[in-house]
């Protein structure tokens, strides 16, 4: 397709936008903000193609919008649960993502959070900022070790395993829940599969690496946060509607948990009331697959995902191939 007209939602990195611009008409939204509802059913009016990211929720007001020469819209994002598939499918609207890219950097920011929570690193940090530190004291902000541990891992799929790699590093005790068990990573790990009930019983770190289903909604709730350890710490970089945030806040306030690092809410940007008062929560600004190198290979894949469509070839990373034409 000559000189297509392709909107791009919110800024992504330059040399990706500048890949599409060499070939066809590119707009970006000009404000350091996602889209309002009106502004995005206006922006995508008349175009070929569209990068979407997860705050845009692509339904079929928004694909009529769009209109019928509309061949793809591309989510900058390896998540697609903004995306109506269904909808797109009988309009033959092609939808992707980019699986695979942020794996590295999400399983390691993982670890972060983790670090963080058990050295009380966020703490101390806002400790001498505030120009409280007077010196080394033998009892201040005492945290946990991580070696020798028992880390549990909600979801074995490409990020849950390796974040569960790294974990033999340190020595720790892999525990896992997942739909079927992984005897390849088992044998490589020492990796043991359990139920749910064991897994949050047992772990004394857990990280979540679920897809958000209506099943796995609220994964976590005022039930399983009292059958954890008082010592646990809970992870969460993979979809803030796992966890019962409110929940989670009173697991916090009274203890029944040590603490817990989060990069993505329930109602993002939105938090839970009192979540951000507490001291025993690292809560960072959904930053997971935020390098250099990451995002722009999530560029890279949603470019060459709306070039291949628009050149009547086969993505290579189609959410909906029932939609190809």
């Amino acid at each position: 397709m000559a000189h297509a007209n392709i909107y791009v939602t919110r800024m992504i990195p330059q040399q990706n936008i500048d890949a599409l611009r060499a070939v066809h008409h590119v707009e970006v939204n000009p404000h350091d903000r996602a889209l309002t509802r009106d502004e995005l059913l206006e922006a995508v009016r008349g175009r070929d193609a569209v990068i979407t990211l997860l705050t845009d929720t692509v339904d079929a007001e928004v694909l009529d919008a769009a209109g019928p020469q509309c061949r793809i819209f591309a989510n900058y994002a390896v998540g697609f649960n903004n995306f109506d598939v269904a909808a797109a499918t009988a309009r033959k609207i092609v939808m992707t993502n980019t699986p695979g890219v942020l794996d590295d950097a999400t399983a390691a920011h993982a670890w972060a959070l983790l670090f963080a929570v058990t050295r009380r690193i966020s703490e101390a940090e806002r400790y001498v900022r505030a120009g409280r530190w007077e010196g080394w004291a033998p009892m201040a902000f005492i945290g946990q070790d991580i070696d020798h541990k028992t880390v549990g891992v909600a979801g074995l799929g490409r990020i849950g395993a390796k974040f569960a790699r790294k974990a033999k590093a340190f020595d720790m005790k892999v525990i896992y829940t997942d739909a079927h068990p992984n005897r390849m990573l088992e044998d490589e790990l020492g990796a043991t599969f359990v139920d749910k009930e064991t897994l949050l019983r047992e772990a004394d770190f857990l990280s979540l690496h679920l897809p958000l289903t209506p099943e796995t909604r609220h994964y976590l709730g005022a039930r399983e946060f009292a059958l954890m350890k008082k010592t646990a710490v809970l992870i969460n970089a993979a979809r803030g509607p796992l966890v019962d945030e409110r929940a989670l806040v009173t697991a916090l306030r009274e203890k029944m948990i040590w603490g817990a690092g989060l990069d993505v809410f329930e109602n993002e940007p939105d938090l839970a009331d009192g979540l951000s008062e507490l001291e025993n929560v690292v809560v960072v600004p959904h930053i997971a697959s935020a390098t250099i190198e990451t995002r722009i290979a999530m560029g890279n894949i949603a470019v060459g995902n709306v070039l291949s469509v628009l050149n009547g070839e086969r993505p290579q990373n189609c959410v909906n191939p029932e939609g190809l034409v």
